[in-house]
């Protein structure tokens, strides 16, 4: 299959680090200060990592994509040094691919190179895959839908949260709960103005969050939404901005994407006040 995937051009790069807290997944790391694609496995080809690199040492093309084989991506790796190799590995493991993770280490075996001593520990010791680079905080998950009574008892008004992240930058549009999901695309400052955010608009919802003022990157957004409603195929995409004129950007945003995806999905707008009142609603 041929998909899109980003290249990191070597000699370009000059190890600042500044596309390492913009690639979601953690496929890029730090190793022997340069940014290293670690694996075509966790990278989704949507570029959020473009925009942040100031010698434009990160692109996106297309190629011919076998369905993953970690055999061949070792072979790849163990060229590139026993760094690269460990930071592999601890990707891997990371992302509880165990059976990848066994692959990996049997082809290590077979060609006599020592195993990593940090990978070989149990996995329910600490893990420090993200010392080199990556962001654990932007790892995504999903919650669980029943919240404990000692978790509700301590807040008068319960997280309608169902996932992390939330920030548009962050999230993979790949992650399992956008699939299908009605999707709250919100600007930064809504949350705080508004009220009751989380029970009148979250509840059984995903979220995104953006400002369209103050974020770089607005093509990545911009690719990213566009991912939401064809790929992760929400049903439906709501847009909550402020009244401050600026904050319309996100709703542009938004209905660009719409237009570009090939699927058609319900678009809603929310505008709200500084003081937190709700001044339009509507289907557009």
């Amino acid at each position: 299959m041929k998909r899109k995937i980003i290249h990191i051009d070597e000699e370009k790069c000059t190890g600042c680090g500044l596309c390492i807290p913009n690639c979601p997944e953690g496929a890029i790391q730090m190793i022997d200060v340069k940014a290293r694609l670690i694996s075509d496995l966790f990278c989704d080809g949507l570029g959020a990592c473009l925009g942040h690199c100031p010698e434009g040492a990160i692109t996106i093309g297309e190629r011919e994509a076998e369905p993953y084989d970690e055999r061949k991506v070792m072979e790849n790796i163990i060229k590139q040094g026993p760094n690269v190799v460990h930071a592999h590995l601890i990707h891997l493991k990371e992302h509880n691919e165990e059976n990848l993770l066994k692959e990996a280490i049997m082809v290590l075996k077979e060609k006599s190179i020592k195993v990593p001593e940090t990978v070989l520990q149990e996995s329910g010791h600490p893990s420090h895959a993200h010392m080199n680079g990556g962001c654990p905080g932007s790892k995504a998950f999903s919650f669980s839908s029943v919240q404990s009574a000692s978790a509700v008892s301590l807040v008068d008004s319960p997280s309608m949260l169902s996932h992390w992240p939330v920030q548009l930058h962050l999230i993979s549009p790949m992650s399992s709960h956008f699939q299908g999901s009605d999707l709250i695309l919100a600007a930064d400052c809504v949350a705080y103005a508004l009220g009751g955010f989380h029970q009148k608009f979250l509840k059984g919802k995903t979220l995104a969050i953006a400002c369209p003022k103050l974020d770089e990157g607005q093509d990545i957004y911009l690719a990213k939404v566009t991912a939401l409603i064809d790929q992760a195929k929400i049903n439906t995409l709501t847009v909550i901005i402020m009244e401050v004129p600026c904050c319309s950007g996100l709703l542009s945003l938004a209905k660009k994407a719409a237009e570009n995806a090939s699927r058609k999905v319900p678009l809603k707008c929310i505008v709200v006040s500084r003081q937190g009142e709700i001044l339009k609603e509507e289907w557009v």
